[in-house]
């Protein structure tokens, strides 16, 4: 015999605040130690094109010789893309090197921001150069807080500082639970880049 759905279960009550309204912009901030953190703000990114938005991404750790799949569409679709990392640290030969490449990145970043060119800029992988202290978090807060009205941004990467947590509209914890890491088995084209 087949499970009985739970109708008990589903929402009755309309969710939403009352006295709703609407926002300029948002600040979204996806951190945590699970995947889907920078999914998620490419999901957004598709969105927010779809709705002829001009976008653009910063990638702080992922190098521009490396060939992932959003890049490849989200030029394609108009996207402004800067892969402005010198990858992943524990394969760096010069951490002094990747210190200053983030640092630039993170310059090119606040003045993306600032133009107000763009409706939505993603800021992938930020929150590491706040927790490894390469750019101090109070840099990055105050270009949020000064940032054009209709400018929203998207931040991604592990361990967003409070102060990061403090000014974003909407912050998501994406929590391990379980990845086929685990079990030896490497990054897939199409699902992980």
């Amino acid at each position: 015999m087949a499970d009985t759905p739970d109708t008990t279960q589903a929402l009755t009550d309309d969710p939403r605040p009352e006295g709703g309204r609407r926002a300029d912009s948002l600040v979204l901030v996806n951190t945590g130690n699970g995947k889907g953190k920078s999914s998620a703000a490419f999901g957004v990114m598709v969105r927010a094109l779809a709705r002829d938005w001009k976008v653009a991404v910063v990638q702080f750790i992922k190098a521009s010789d490396w060939k992932v799949g959003e890049e490849k569409i989200g030029r394609q679709l108009g996207v402004e893309w800067r892969a402005l990392g010198g990858g992943f640290t524990w394969d760096s030969n010069d951490l002094s090197h990747d210190i200053a490449l983030a640092r630039d990145a993170w310059g090119q970043a606040a003045e993306l921001i600032a133009s107000g060119e763009f409706d939505l800029v993603i800021l992938d992988e930020l929150t590491y150069l706040c927790s490894w202290g390469w750019v101090p978090a109070a840099d990055i807060v105050e270009a949020i807080v000064n940032r054009p009205r209709h400018v929203n941004l998207v931040i991604t990467g592990r361990d967003a500082p409070q102060a990061l947590i403090d000014v974003a509209d909407t912050v998501t914890e994406m929590r391990h639970v379980k990845h086929a890491y685990d079990a030896g088995i490497i990054a897939k084209r199409g699902i992980d880049y």
